[in-house]
Formats: structure tokens, sequence, C-alpha cells
């Protein structure tokens, strides 16, 4: 849906471009040559009303002039600034919820032109800890977000609930980091829950990022349905050269790297940066509303992610 309203968008701002530059050079000056010998025609005296007429643009030349530079503007935002986005899940709860309209840095690791993704310049690449949003690599039609966990070259092994982290053993570098159990601590619990279970609320420190994440204290792992890599036991990852291992800190309801593997570089989107605004959607079974509607504006979000 993203791609084809990018497309769209990209469609209607050549078109009316085009329309504009058409009438600039070509149509414009044809109408006033048609205005400059009609007034030789009659020796001056055209009338106010059949001067305007000769020169009125056409409905579409008006409205192409007239859209031209919102549409540009909204493309240019859009593709190479920033774009916003709506969370339609929990999965990265608690830090973000449903409801949450976030604002997308499209230019933080580097610029992508909006249709066909081919990238041509380079900036920044993602960091451990980064919320990103990317296309998700089993259908890149729709757009995920989660969390960077493992870079290019780390071994990632995620068993009990308990995260670990070996980053990349660089050439030349003697000895190579060990692997690493990321520490959380317990925050509360009972302020989230899921089927009726507290979930369980933890404050991470993932290589000094912290953040908070819940697990589901009463659900096992689903390993049968983890993504398994050749060579490498269930539940351990190594994250291949120009790939990221990503995950939801709502652990125990994220499908996530655990069960598809690695984001491509090619499908990085933006860097998740802040909430603009955040809906809440709380109703009775009694109220008439549709779904949809808004119930009220949780404003105490609004401002940067962690």
């Amino acid at each position: 849906m993203a791609a084809m309203f990018s497309l769209i968008l990209v469609l209607i701002t050549l078109g009316s471009g085009l329309v504009w530059l058409l009438d600039h050079f070509y149509l414009a000056p044809k109408r006033q040559e048609k205005l400059a010998f009609a007034s030789q025609q009659t020796s001056g005296d055209l009338p106010e009303e059949a001067q305007e007429k000769l020169v009125q643009e056409p409905w579409l030349v008006e409205t192409s002039k007239s859209i031209f530079p919102v549409i540009a503007f909204v493309l240019i935002l859009r593709s190479f600034l920033w774009e916003p986005f709506q969370i339609p899940s929990g999965s990265m709860m608690p830090t973000l919820l449903v409801g949450d309209f976030i604002l997308v840095n499209k230019h933080e690791y580097g610029l992508r032109d909006p249709v066909f993704r081919y990238k041509f310049w380079d900036n920044n690449e993602p960091q451990r800890g980064d919320i990103v949003v990317f296309k998700y690599p089993k259908d890149p039609r729709i757009d995920y977000i989660k969390r960077v966990i493992g870079l290019p070259g780390d071994k990632v092994v995620y068993r009990n609930k308990q995260l670990f982290v070996q980053q990349k053993c660089e050439a030349g570098v003697s000895p190579c980091p060990e692997l690493t159990a990321i520490n959380s601590a317990k925050v509360n619990s009972g302020e989230f829950s899921q089927n009726g279970t507290p979930l369980l609320r933890l404050k991470e420190d993932l290589m000094g990022i912290t953040h908070d994440t819940l697990i589901n204290p009463r659900r096992s792992e689903p390993l049968r349905y983890y993504y398994q890599q050749q060579g490498r036991r269930t539940g351990e990852w190594v994250v291949p050269e120009g790939h990221y291992f990503v995950m939801g800190d709502n652990r125990d309801n994220s499908t996530d790297g655990r069960f598809w593997g690695f984001v491509p570089e090619e499908n990085l989107v933006g860097q998740a940066t802040g909430i603009w605004i955040s809906f809440e959607f709380d109703r009775d079974s009694s109220s008439i509303l549709p779904g949809w509607v808004p119930t009220g504006v949780r404003f105490n979000r609004i401002g940067g992610l962690q």
C-alpha cells in the first residue's frame, strides 16, 4: 500500500510538473501570440473580456500549476526527509502503543528513490538499539517496525527468554568479544496484559542502550517456529553481512527475526525517532462509534523514543 501511494505521488508530481512546463514554454506563448494578433486585427480595441478569454489557462493547466508545488513538497518530504507511520499492533510495547503515530527519519540510513528504492546516497548505518522501519522480507509490500538487536557479523542467542549478543570479531582484533548476556531488571508487572495474563516489564541494557521490554512469564518459547539458520542451534543466529537482526520489545507477542530471519540492508525504510501524536481507542461494548474513531489523545506520549 505504501509503495503504491509512493508511485501515485510520483506520477502526479511528474504529470503536473510536465503540464506546467509545457504551458510555460509552449502554450502560454501561443496564447500571447493569439492575443497580439487579435489586438492587431481590432486596432487595439479588443474588449477586456475577450482578452481575458484568449489568455485564460485551460482547466488542466490551472489545476496542475496549483497542485504541483504542494505535491512536490509532500513527495520530497515523505520520500527523503520524514514520513509519518501509524503503529498498528502491540509488538513494540511498551515503547510504542497501538494508536501511536511516529515520525520516521528517511535520510538517516541513506536516500533511495521512492519507487524502485535504488540507493543513491549513503549516510549512517543502523546501530544496535535503533528502532527501524523496514520492508518485511517475506512480503515487501508491508512495513514492519522493530528494534535492531544484531549488527552484521554479530551472534545473537535467545534462550529461556534471555538475550545474548556476541559482537562481530573485527579483523586484527584480539581477543574477540565474548558472548554477553544482556542484563534486564524488573520494573513492574500488571501494567500490561495478554489474554488476561499480566506481563512482566523489564528494563533492558542492550550494551549501553536502555529500553523497556515485556515478557509473558506463563508463555513458553515457541522454539519449533524459530528460524533455523543452517549450521546453527535453534535460537542461535549469526547475522550475515549486509543484514540486521531485529526483535520487538514485546518479546512474546512479536513476529520478528526469531521467526523469519534477517532484514537486508536494502529493505530499510528509516529510523523511528519520535511520536508526534498518540490516540487511544478504549471503548466499552455499548459504544456506537466505529472502532477506528479515537476516544482520546495521549499527550503525555508525544516526544522522542528510546
